[in-house]
């Protein structure tokens, strides 16, 4: 029995062991971003690196919060309200798209209708890189490069099939037969969609909104090669830190702990809807 509960108790540990070491190293590169934008660049280049600075300073975030005209903190704005205005309305144009397609192909079957869904989940297997050049064209024909409209069109694009994936499967898990009920009781197919069937999937809803806009808000790659000037998003503008004495790595660390704070508190609060809204489209898909 000693030598049972020995084995045990060394279990234990190394089980508790294991966790603290996997949490530190998912942490870590967030623990160490923290560290930098409130050290000086002497404590950032300093050899060995110091985990706790010697000259702990706020000076980082006040010049990206607050610094005046011509800025790294007004170029820092700039690139947030782009990114807010973006991705806000790009989520919004996915979800009027993506409802009626994903409540279409959960309901109707038609000719087709499995090799419809099945291609829009396909299109994510598309490396970005082989559309871009072709994209790049047609936007430049059109007059949409460094514009609003064309970055939310792009962006809307890459996330419908998300958004028509999710929705997917709350709108199987629901049964026809409400519908039916709805529709005998004198509601349209839209006044059914609005009255049962968008209320019941409010959880799917909501994960849906918190992913779409986490995925444009993170967005580079395109970002990167359709705006120039007046659409820059935050990403692109934290890649653009850049002074005549070089990179300013310590604003950059505090525009990082800036910038990510809306796409973690918004992860934190809605885990359960996010988990919920994935294994369910996945599960029903």
């Amino acid at each position: 029995m000693n030598f049972l509960s020995t084995m045990l108790n060394v279990k234990t540990i190394i089980k508790y062991v294991f966790i603290i070491v996997v949490i530190f190293w998912t942490l870590a590169p967030f623990i160490w971003l923290i560290v930098s934008s409130i050290s000086t660049k002497m404590d950032l280049t300093s050899f060995p690196p110091r985990w706790i600075p010697q000259n702990p300073t706020l000076e980082n975030y006040q010049e990206i919060l607050f610094g005046g005209k011509y800025s790294l903190g007004e170029l820092f704005r700039f690139g947030t309200m782009n990114s807010l205005l973006i991705s806000i309305t790009s989520t919004f144009f996915a979800l009027i798209l993506g409802i009626p397609t994903a409540y279409s192909l959960s309901r109707f079957k038609f000719r087709g209708s499995v090799m419809v869904f099945i291609t829009t989940l396909l299109t994510q297997i598309i490396p970005p890189i082989t559309i871009a050049i072709p994209l790049y064209m047609i936007w430049m024909n059109l007059q949409l490069l460094d514009t609003y409209q064309g970055l939310i069109s792009i962006y809307t694009a890459f996330i419908l099939p998300f958004v028509t994936w999710i929705l997917y499967g709350y709108f199987q898990a629901i049964p026809k037969e409400l519908d039916e009920a709805a529709i005998i009781d004198g509601c349209s197919r839209i006044g059914a969609i609005f009255r049962i069937i968008l209320p019941l999937s409010a959880p799917g809803i909501a994960a849906t909104v918190i992913f779409c806009f986490i995925v444009a808000w993170n967005e580079f790659f395109y970002a990167l090669i359709f705006t120039a000037v007046e659409t820059k998003t935050l990403p692109i503008v934290m890649a653009e830190f850049l002074t005549k004495h070089g990179s300013e790595y310590t604003k950059l660390a505090a525009s990082g702990v800036i910038a990510s704070i809306p796409p973690v508190a918004i992860a934190l609060i809605f885990q359960k809807y996010i988990i919920s809204g994935l294994v369910r489209g996945a599960l029903k898909a």
